[in-house]
């Protein structure tokens, strides 16, 4: 796999188009804190670690809103293995105006466009989510 952080958008974007509850990804500490970043915007209901034949997996509750809609509309990969994208701390962004966001790896962690634009700092633009 080449782009794990890609693959981790794929599951998340076919599950909830398929209605799933949950979706299941490998392990990483960046796919974690990207997690982490869709849970505290309200865009999953959550995730947790667990260990499926001795390797480390990822298990991601997903969010609907009503009679099924998913909260996540589409998820963009921004940065690949092959184009890296990068901004810096004046030419970070807005998705949708406002309405979605950016998620950014940073010099300080993994955070959202709002966040690096407060803290005052640019990075690698991983993905959008609207």
């Amino acid at each position: 796999m080449t782009d794990p952080i890609a693959d981790l958008l794929i599951r998340i974007q076919n599950g909830a188009k398929r209605g799933h509850e949950t979706v299941t990804a490998p392990a990483s500490k960046l796919k974690t804190e990207v997690l982490r970043v869709l849970k505290a915007e309200g865009f999953i209901s959550g995730y947790e670690q667990i260990s499926v034949d001795g390797l480390p997996t990822l298990r991601i509750q997903l969010r609907y809103v009503g009679e099924r809609q998913p909260m996540i509309t589409a998820l963009r990969r921004v940065s690949r293995p092959g184009k890296r994208v990068y901004v810096g701390r004046r030419n970070v962004v807005r998705v949708r105006s406002g309405m979605g966001l950016s998620i950014l790896s940073t010099s300080k962690g993994v955070m959202t466009d709002q966040a690096s634009r407060r803290a005052g700092l640019g990075g690698e633009v991983l993905c959008q989510v609207w």
